[in-house]
This record gives structure tokens, C-alpha cells and sequence, in this order.
């Protein structure tokens, strides 16, 4: 904001010595900028301000004696905020939508991968750890075959929700396919994962979820979780393991703790070893 405040003084006392066309069209530049960065509340703020030191520059304009380029400047220095802000809040919105899941309001796959990608290279770098837990509803077909897919669907964004409302909101959680959900945590120690999982677990499982208008009494959904740990750098050769490898082998980890839980019987949090030692152990094998 300072420097739209001096780039707005400088073209005031440029214009007031000028009183030239191409000079008075640089009150633009600041608009635009206080547009992009505070909206609608910058854009106008600063088009008013842009339109009250132009007749401070010009001076017959105090009297409101308007010639016909005069109005044409005023009414553009407020389209040009206007219109800025508009398109400002229009690309936010599309980058959020381009990075959320529709179904859950959750990350969608691109926009996960991104952040676990500097969220691995970040805790390399700084020799600390990062966390994922993998998830997906248990006997989500029956409940489909039972009552239609559009209660299955409903039964995936309630899911998503809560996660969306229970998890701590340093965790990335993702929808990565039909009911299957990713979350990653940086630093955080393995048991508070843990406990992140089994409150989510619970959550779901005492839940009595309004599905399509029709309710379901609590303990209808439950999901069962894998949960995985990796710091890399401890292990010998595998920091020249590319960051995005590292993620897609700690999201192995993460999933066969997964198929663990289930095979335990579901509704459970499995927590695997070190998943350190797992994927070294077969990145050895292959």
C-alpha cells in the first residue's frame, strides 16, 4: 500500500504540471494494483482517491466544469477498479475450484500432490519428518448395492466433511478416487497421528448421517485407516530419491497399513513401522 500511495502522489504532481493525457492514465497503475490485492474495497478506495487528486491537479475541475474527456477519465478510473477486482476474485475462484474436490470440498488429487511434494522437500531439508494416513469407508459397495448410489455418494461427502471439520488444520486432506481419501501431516510425532486417526474413526463411526433425506442411525459408516511415517534422510542412498518418489513410496506405505486395518476387520486404525524401514527394505528388493 505504500507504494500505491507514492505511485499515486507521483502522477498527481505530474499531472499538475503537465496536465497531460498519458500522464493522468498512470492514476491506472496504483488502481490495478490496490484491485489485485485488496479487491473491491482497494479497487474503489483507490479510484476514488485517484479521481480527488485529479481535480486537485487540474483545478477548473472544482468547479465542476466538466469537458467531455474529463468525465471519460473519472468514469474509467472507476471501471478500472471495478473491473480489476472483478477479474481478481473471478482467478480466485477458479484456482480454488481448480484445486478442490467437488464432491467434498477436500484437496483434489493435483492439489495434493503439489503440497505433499514441498511438504517432503521442506521436512528433508530440515531433517524432519512427514506423516500420512490413508482411508476409505468400509463395505461402501454393500451400502451401494443396498440403497442406490446416490446414498453411497452422500455417504463419501459426509465422510469428507468431517474430516474436513476433525482434522487439524496443518493436515492436507485429500478425495484421490471414489471413497479413498489421503491426509499428510508435516512433524508431527506418530503418536498424535495416531490419535488424529482414531478420533477421526470415531467420529464417523457415532455419526448419524442424513443421507439423500434419509437418515441412518449412528454406527451405519465406518472407515478403517493406515497410517505411515517417513523421514528419509536418516536412510542411507535414499535422499536421492526425487521428492515426488518419496511421496509415492510413503503413500504405499500409508495404503498397505490401510489393507492391514481391513484385514483385521475393519473400523480400526493400523499403524504401520517406520515407513522408512519399509521402503528401503524394497527399494532393496526391486
Amino acid at each position: 500500500m505504500a507504494g500505491v500511495a507514492a505511485a499515486l502522489l507521483l502522477t498527481f504532481l505530474l499531472d499538475r504540471n503537465t496536465d497531460a493525457a498519458p500522464v493522468q492514465h498512470l492514476y491506472y497503475l496504483p488502481i490495478i494494483v490496490a484491485a489485485s490485492r485488496l479487491r473491491w474495497v482497494g479497487g474503489l478506495a483507490t479510484s476514488l482517491v485517484a479521481i480527488l487528486l485529479y481535480h486537485l491537479a487540474n483545478r477548473a475541475l472544482l468547479t465542476f466544469a466538466y469537458r467531455e474527456t474529463d468525465l471519460v477519465q473519472i468514469a474509467l478510473f472507476i471501471a478500472v477498479g471495478l473491473v480489476t477486482a472483478s477479474l481478481t476474485e473471478n482467478g480466485r475462484r477458479l484456482r480454488v475450484l481448480a484445486m478442490t474436490d467437488d464432491l467434498t470440498g477436500l484437496h483434489n488429487l493435483r492439489s495434493f500432490e503439489g503440497c505433499l511434494t514441498l511438504m517432503i522437500h521442506q521436512a528433508r531439508h530440515a531433517g524432519t519428518s512427514v506423516s500420512m494416513m490413508v482411508f476409505d469407508l468400509d463395505r461402501l459397495k454393500s451400502l451401494n448395492d443396498t440403497y442406490g448410489h446416490l446414498i453411497g455418494a452422500q455417504a463419501v461427502r459426509h465422510v469428507g466433511r468431517i474430516a474436513g471439520a476433525r482434522l487439524p488444520t496443518d493436515a492436507v486432506a485429500c478425495r484421490y478416487g471414489g471413497d479413498e481419501f489421503v491426509v499428510a501431516f508435516s512433524g508431527r510425532n506418530p503418536a498424535d497421528v495416531q490419535a488424529i486417526a482414531e478420533d477421526l474413526c470415531e467420529a464417523v463411526r457415532a455419526s448419524a448421517p442424513l443421507l439423500a433425506g434419509k437418515s441412518f442411525p449412528r454406527g451405519t459408516l465406518s472407515i478403517s485407516v493406515g497410517v505411515a511415517r517417513g523421514s528419509w534422510p536418516a536412510v542411507e542412498g535414499v535422499d536421492e530419491l526425487t521428492d515426488a518418489k518419496a511421496g509415492e513410496l510413503l503413500f504405499r506405505a500409508a495404503d498397505a497399513a490401510l489393507y492391514a486395518a481391513k484385514a483385521r476387520g475393519r473400523n480400526q486404525v493400523f499403524v504401520a513401522l517406520e515407513a522408512r524401514d519399509q521402503l528401503s527394505q524394497a527399494d532393496a528388493g526391486a
